[in-house]
């Protein structure tokens, strides 16, 4: 199997990590809603997504300043406290009490413990997917019930703007990722393109395809040092623009593994488990999950948006990937919407 064959298969599991995500995140709706997890009171107030953003501009500059005093355990201690929390709403939900203790759901409360053991002694690839998995839907499911439609919609749209204007303008974004990349914690979805692909005996970010993080979840896209060392290289020498994009190109389909912030699943996940849950509209029979047709809409046009940022990204240069994600997602919830009946003022929230 050749370099190019593997990193398609790379891609494929890229998308199937999506798939698990949004699938998860529909899972949860009922049982979170059951258990009363909404973190607002009023989740149609619009005013929820300018906190939220105001709460990712602090975070993000938390990391950033921890990373200038080498402080970056704090980092990595806040994100294996999340992901323990998340993993424990996770499986008290869907794992069953067959041993409790009081109200405690000893199993799940296991497994949550494992799943921060894991990250902590252990962080090889398939653990930190696994684990990113986990808690891009519980994530996903616990935003998706707070935000109604119409805040959902102008969160996407603000953070797809933010995305594109710290990759493209301020690349704050990107030293962020090269930081948070060697901390090995579930910020990003790890696919190796080789079975001896070792996560844990990666020393830097050189080879990555795709490694953006933002403060929440990693709303990551790419970046490549290799291949933006070359860029500048063949600047310095003049080297025709064909052949410096072939060569790129060929570095790109080389790399060990691809990275994608786990934020790039979680953020338009929100807008599909906004629809399943807040839309009173005839149900798809989908054992297990809370799905319409809107939601299903938004799943589709954030995989077509997947696809096209994938096959950007495999060309070596850095990308934002939420604009391509957000709006997949948006254009695919409003089609869905109107294939459903409803008029844009209603599927918008107004």
């Amino acid at each position: 199997m050749n370099h190019r064959t593997r990193v398609l298969l790379a891609v494929g599991v890229t998308v199937v990590l999506f798939l698990g995500v949004q699938f998860g995140a529909l899972a949860l709706i009922e049982p979170f809603h059951e258990s009363e997890r909404q973190a607002v009171e009023n989740p149609d107030d619009p005013t929820n997504s300018v906190v939220y953003f105001a709460i990712i501009l602090v975070a993000t500059a938390f990391m950033l300043v921890t990373f200038k005093y080498d402080a970056q355990w704090l980092i990595k201690a806040l994100i294996i406290g999340v992901s323990v929390m998340l993993a424990w709403f996770v499986f008290t939900e869907l794992v069953p009490p067959v041993v409790t203790v009081g109200s405690v759901n000893i199993v799940a409360a296991l497994g949550a413990i494992a799943v921060g053991a894991g990250l902590l002694f252990y962080p090889e690839w398939y653990v930190i997917d696994s684990t990113g998995v986990v808690m891009g839907a519980g994530a996903a499911a616990l935003f998706g019930i707070s935000f109604g439609l119409l805040p959902a919609i102008l969160l996407l749209a603000v953070l797809a703007v933010y995305d594109a204007i710290s990759v493209y303008r301020t690349e704050h974004m990107l030293d962020l990722a090269e930081g948070v990349m060697d901390l090995k914690i579930p910020v990003v979805l790890v696919i190796p393109t080789s079975l001896s692909f070792s996560y844990l005996e990666s020393g830097s970010t050189d080879g990555v395809i795709d490694d953006k993080s933002d403060s929440s979840d990693a709303e990551a896209d790419a970046t490549s040092d290799s291949s933006t060392d070359a860029d500048t290289d063949d600047a310095a020498a003049g080297t025709d623009d064909s052949e410096t994009d072939a060569e790129t190109d060929a570095g790109a389909l080389e790399r060990d593994a691809l990275f994608i912030g786990l934020g790039d699943a979680v953020i338009p996940t929100i807008l599909v488990a906004s629809a399943a849950y807040f839309l009173e509209i005839e149900p798809i029979a989908v054992p297990g999950v809370a799905l319409n047709v809107p939601a299903l809409g938004a799943i589709l046009g954030t995989i077509a948006g997947l696809l096209v940022l994938m096959h950007m990204v495999l060309k070596g240069k850095p990308h934002a990937g939420l604009p391509l994600l957000n709006g997949g997602a948006i254009g695919g919830y409003l089609l869905g919407a109107v294939a459903s009946g409803l008029s844009l003022v209603t599927a918008l929230g107004l």
